[in-house]
């Protein structure tokens, strides 16, 4: 089983990397088809199922599904490890399916376990729950397990920029760091020195309550109109944030997806009117 997975990781891997619409660290859709938007997922198998029924991509060539956050929540072993990575797994498993289809974003979380870093789920540190988690399942085999599923996390895209300029990533830099804020990161390979603070993968993933100004902002140097975000936690599953910004949650009951056209252009509002709690896919 170790070796299974850590070919899966690498599979993964090779798969982000060599995905038809990305350039850079850009997942680029084109002017037709649908895509479909998961908030967090943070360990939730039933919304991630409910959500490949709902894509039904084996019917639906010209669908695009993309995923952010997918680890840290969900069901624990015996002793209250984080079994999260297996959702995970599965989720490689759809990619490779599916590899110009399924799209699977960085987010905090990722780069918590790149860098080794501490984050907090409710009151609980994820990182070591799913540590002690695969170490009690892979034993002697961890260390080689975890540097493959590092190296796939290193390989999943920034973002998703749709030609109807709707833009779509885990977060954006928080106000202060607005100015410095390198775009060249979607672009040129990232590092995990790129992840820790205030470097700009760390900056794209990890900030919150953006004012008006800083969309602003970041929509005219993007050269997008609405963001599609992740991150910050949404008790009813999404919320309009200003203007041009949607933050999507689906990772607890009222969770929701997002789904839209890529022949037309949307503001904030009508983009809205695609939210779909996942509650009601049956």
């Amino acid at each position: 089983m170790p070796q299974q997975t850590i070919q899966l990781y690498l599979k993964g891997a090779q798969a982000n990397q060599s995905d038809p619409c990305r350039q850079g660290n850009i997942i680029c859709l084109p002017d037709q088809g649908r895509v479909i938007v998961s908030g967090d997922l943070h360990g939730h198998r039933r919304h991630f199922e409910k959500i490949v029924d709902y894509a039904d991509l084996e019917n639906h060539p010209e669908t695009h599904v993309i995923f952010q956050e997918i680890i840290h929540g969900g069901p624990e072993d015996e002793k209250g490890g984080c079994l999260s990575y297996r959702l995970l797994l599965d989720a490689i498993r759809y990619k490779l399916l599916y590899p110009g289809q399924v799209h699977i974003l960085l987010g905090n979380h990722d780069t918590a376990v790149i860098t080794n870093g501490s984050v907090l789920k409710n009151g609980k540190e994820m990182n070591t729950a799913m540590k002690d988690a695969m170490k009690r399942q892979y034993q002697n085999d961890y260390e080689l397990v975890n540097e493959a599923l590092i190296r796939y996390l290193l390989s999943q895209p920034l973002a998703v920029k749709c030609q109807n300029r709707i833009w779509i990533s885990h977060s954006l830099p928080a106000d202060r760091y607005i100015d410095s804020f390198d775009t060249e990161i979607l672009n040129r390979p990232y590092t995990i020195a790129d992840m820790r603070r205030p470097n700009p993968v760390y900056l794209l993933t990890w900030g919150r309550r953006h004012s008006q100004d800083t969309l602003d902002r970041l929509a005219q140097r993007l050269d997008v109109d609405v963001f599609v975000l992740g991150h910050q936690p949404q008790d009813e599953g999404w919320t309009i944030a200003g203007d041009n910004a949607l933050i999507l949650a689906s990772e607890h009951s009222h969770g929701c997806l997002l789904t839209f056209t890529l022949d037309r252009f949307y503001n904030v509002e009508l983009l809205s009117e695609g939210i779909v709690p996942l509650a009601s896919i049956l």
